[in-house]
């Protein structure tokens, strides 16, 4: 079976491409293509926040609430902005055509 880290590693893979042809197209509303790379930012925090975890504390990230909730925050927050930008680009959609 493929560790964690290969595993890990290979799912990436699909989410850059994901936004390699999102942003090649030019279709996406720009405030939730934003959002969709806030997405590697909450990446970018977890596996650091993961591995300061095991090291420090000997345990896994989700058993340690006060960094895992922190970590969280940024997917939260990517969430948010891809809601908003899609929100946004609807209501624009509905003023265009009244």
């Amino acid at each position: 079976m493929p560790s964690k880290e290969t595993l890990f590693a290979v799912s990436l893979l699909p989410y850059l491409l994901f936004l390699w042809f999102l942003t090649r197209s030019g279709q996406a509303p720009r405030l939730a293509l934003i959002g969709f790379y806030l997405t590697l930012l909450f990446i970018a925090v977890t596996a650091p926040a993961g591995i300061y975890a095991q090291k420090v504390y000997g345990v896994s990230l989700a058993n340690l609430d006060v960094l895992h909730g922190a970590a969280e925050v940024f997917l939260t927050l990517s969430n948010i902005v891809i809601v908003l930008g899609f929100r946004k680009a609807i209501l624009q959609a509905r003023d265009q055509s009244s």
